[in-house]
This record gives structure tokens, C-alpha cells and sequence, in this order.
């Protein structure tokens, strides 16, 4: 088995099946219709299969010219029959993985998905997760389904079951997907693989080395799982550092970007991390939560990731409290007021809309008695999410729009704003990312937060 699917590999025969279009799923399964290979995509949404088949994009960094051309070419289909997954050699699995009401992780996604995959399992197929999830989660839950679900290929072994590394072939690679990121793509990221066993971890790297420029292999799905945690970890402990000293230095009457720049001049021994107004998109905000959760089970406590959750969720909080006292320093109340937020989607740049701290704002805002709208050139009417079912639509950014308000918040720092403009027709404007001094603009009217 395992030498025929890595000769259907490396003749680029093999056909690659991705489970869930987003973020991480549609420029992955552009990357093999790029390099030759023929795609199958799996989704749930109608409208991404409808709008994948017709050439057309849904997300505003992906250029529909790219999707067309290999949907043009035949080697890009899309699907939302699951029935169809004993036509796919690479089953490549990437579907969301939030948090829950209560911040536990929310397996749903990745099971249903597994479940559906057990059904229609064959021999000479693999699997690869890339969904971000605890240490435990290929070989405790994605193993024993895949290894129990009955063998289909002839009478004679008829109800059989599979072997992992003989029949099939089970992996771990996490995405490192940064949408819009101008130096890296998914081609240009280097893959951390671990495999189950270490044929699965020999076919797990063929199949990424086709496409990504550099392949890391592991030892374990577990050491796989564990080291996109630690890269995420690693950033929400230190943002959350730089928030917390946010707060401090502003009661000292310290800039903290001032600082952040002055320390960057030092060549070794620091890496700059840079204040917000809350973490969003699907990685930071939810990972590290994984860990606290799965170590529970270990009789552990990770007081770091725990601390560094409590800041980064208490920043659109603060926000809100600058907001209150920029408009008390004008004999103003928060509530009756008007706010204007600038970007909805989580950074700039894009139309990702997952986990961003805009939406808490809009909450919070509301809640004190403001009459809040928002602005974004990539998002122009608000999605439901799981958290809000906001109905919203984006509002001009014009002279006499921006006068009509009492504060200007900059949530998102995209680059098409007019940042001159926003200052001149804007009464008073609350700079959650320092966006303004970058633009050469300072004092007046600009406070920061």
C-alpha cells in the first residue's frame, strides 16, 4: 500500500482531497492544483462549492483569476457529497476547532469530520489533520475510529479491519496559515509533520514536499500538536506581556510604542511584540486553551497561558474605559454617544473576521449606551458568527460621516485608510495601534489606547 500511493505521489497521480474551504483548506488545495495535482474539495457551504465550481473567490487575499485558473484547467472540483471520498488518494482535514461557551474545546468539527471519513474510508488512502487541537487528539480520537471502520474492498476481506501504516496512513500538520502575510505563503512556511507510525510519517512528508518548500518531520502526531501550541502560546504570553505594560505606562505617562521602538534597536535577546485592542483570528485567541484543558488531565496548571488569557480578553474592556475618559476629558458621557469603530476584520488587510476584538468592542459599547457603527473596506456587512448575530452594515468614511461622531476608535489598521483625512474631519480619535504617529500624525484630536 504504502509504496503505490507514494508512487501515485510523486507521479502527481494521486488525487488530494481537502475537508473545509477557508482560510486554511482553499490556498492549501490551490497549492497542488498549482503544482499538477488534480483537487477534490469537501465543504459543508453550498456557496463555496457553488462560487469554487463557477471560478469565483470568497476570500478578498485570494484573487479569483488564481481559483479559475485551475478551476479552468479541471484540476480544482469542489463538493459538498461526502460520499465521494473513496475517489481521493489524500484526505487532508481542515475544519475549525473554537472554543466553547465555557473555553473548552469545541471537538465537534473534527469528529463529525472523522465519523464521516470512517465511513468511507479505503485502503491506500491518507490522512493528515491540520486542524490545531491538544497533544492526543490524532491518535486518541482520529486512530481508533479509522482503525475499527470495516473494510469495503472485496468479499474476501469484507469486515475486516484497517491497520494504521499498512492500510492506511494517519499524520499530523498543523497549518501555519497567515492570511495576507506579504513575505510568507503556504508554499513558502515550512511544514512540521509527525506521522502515527513511521511509514505514515515517510507518506505524510511525501505528500507535503510537493508543495511546501521545506518539510520538518517529528517524531509523534503529539509532538506535532504540541508544536503549533507552543508557537501560539508563545505569542499570547508576550502580547500579553506588552498589553499588560500598555496599561502601566500609560498611568506613568509613558508611551509604550516609544518604548517597544527603542528596545528593537537592541540586536539579540528581544523579539518585539506590539499592543491592541484584543487578540483575534483562530489561532491566538483559542490555542493556548487547548493546552490548559488537555493538562487538566495531567493534574496541571498552566498559570502562564491562564494570566496571559485573563489580559488579552480584558483589552477591549480598556479600550472602552479610554474611551469613557477621552470623552469625559470634553464633558462628554459615553452613553448617548456616537462611535464610529474603524476595521471589523481581526487584522489588517484582509476580510478574516474570526475571533476579532471588534466585535467585543461593539458589545461593550452598546452595553454603556453608545450608538456604535463601524467601518471596513474588505467587510462590508457584519457575518453571523457563533458569538454575534450583528446586522450591521458598513458606513462611508466622508467628511461630514466622520463629524457626525463623538469618537473615532481604530480598531483595525488597514492600509487603505486615509489616515490624514480620518484626523482632520474626526472629533476625537481613540488609536488602538499606533497607526496615526506611524502616518506622521500626532496630539490634537488623537488619543491612544
Amino acid at each position: 500500500m504504502k509504496n503505490e500511493l507514494l508512487k501515485k505521489i510523486n507521479e502527481k497521480s494521486a488525487v488530494i482531497g481537502i475537508v473545509g474551504l477557508g482560510y486554511v483548506g482553499l490556498p492549501l488545495g490551490l497549492e497542488y492544483t498549482e503544482n499538477g495535482f488534480n483537487v477534490l474539495g469537501f465543504d459543508l457551504d453550498e456557496k463555496k462549492v457553488n462560487d469554487l465550481e463557477q471560478g469565483k473567490t470568497y476570500i478578498k487575499h485570494i484573487p479569483t483569476e488564481r481559483i479559475k485558473r485551475s478551476v479552468d484547467a479541471g484540476l480544482l472540483k469542489a463538493t459538498t457529497d461526502f460520499t465521494r471520498m473513496p475517489e481521493v488518494d489524500a484526505i487532508i482535514i481542515c475544519v475549525p476547532t473554537p472554543l466553547d461557551e465555557h473555553r473548552e474545546p469545541d471537538m465537534s468539527y473534527v469528529v463529525g469530520t472523522a465519523e464521516t471519513i470512517q465511513k468511507y474510508l479505503r485502503k491506500g488512502q491518507i490522512v493528515t489533520l491540520e486542524s490545531t487541537t491538544y497533544p492526543g487528539t490524532t491518535d486518541e480520537i482520529l486512530l481508533p475510529l479509522f482503525e475499527s471502520a470495516p473494510s469495503k474492498q472485496n468479499a474476501d476481506d469484507a469486515g475486516s479491519k484497517f491497520t494504521v501504516g499498512k492500510d492506511f496512513f494517519l499524520a499530523f500538520s498543523p497549518e501555519r496559515e497567515d492570511p495576507n502575510n506579504p513575505s510568507y505563503t503556504t508554499k513558502t512556511i515550512p511544514k512540521v509533520v509527525g506521522g502515527i507510525t513511521a511509514d505514515c510519517l515517510e507518506v505524510a512528508v511525501a505528500l507535503y514536499d510537493k508543495v511546501i518548500i521545506k518539510t520538518v518531520p517529528v517524531s509523534s502526531t503529539r509532538a506535532a500538536e504540541a508544536t503549533k501550541l507552543l508557537e501560539n502560546i508563545y505569542r499570547s504570553i508576550n502580547i500579553a506581556l506588552v498589553n499588560e505594560l500598555k496599561m502601566v505606562f500609560h498611568k506613568m505617562d509613558i508611551d509604550i510604542w516609544e518604548v517597544i521602538d527603542a528596545a528593537s534597536t537592541k540586536p539579540f535577546g528581544y523579539n518585539a511584540f506590539y499592543p491592541g485592542p484584543g487578540l483575534g483570528g483562530h489561532c491566538i485567541p483559542i490555542d493556548p486553551f487547548y493546552l490548559t484543558w488537555k493538562a487538566r488531565e495531567y493534574e496541571m496548571n498552566t498559570k502562564f497561558i491562564e494570566l496571559a488569557g485573563e489580559i488579552n480578553t480584558f483589552q477591549p474592556h480598556y479600550v472602552v474605559q479610554r474611551a469613557m475618559e477621552v470623552l469625559n476629558d470634553e464633558s462628554k458621557s459615553l452613553k448617548g454617544s456616537k462611535v464610529l469603530i474603524l476595521g471589523a476584520a481581526y487584522k489588517k488587510n484582509v476580510d478574516d473576521m474570526r475571533e476579532s476584538p471588534s466585535l467585543k468592542l461593539i458589545e461593550i459599547f452598546r452595553e454603556k449606551g453608545a450608538a456604535v457603527d463601524y467601518n471596513d473596506p474588505y467587510v462590508p456587512a457584519l457575518p453571523k458568527t457563533r458569538k454575534y448575530q450583528y446586522n450591521m452594515n458598513s458606513v462611508d468614511i466622508t467628511d461630514s460621516n466622520l463629524s457626525n461622531y463623538d469618537l473615532v476608535v481604530l480598531s483595525t489598521d488597514h492600509d487603505d485608510y486615509n489616515y490624514e483625512f480620518i484626523k482632520n474631519n474626526s472629533k476625537l480619535i481613540l488609536d488602538t495601534r499606533n497607526a496615526f504617529k506611524k502616518n506622521g500624525l500626532v496630539n490634537g484630536n488623537i488619543h491612544k489606547a
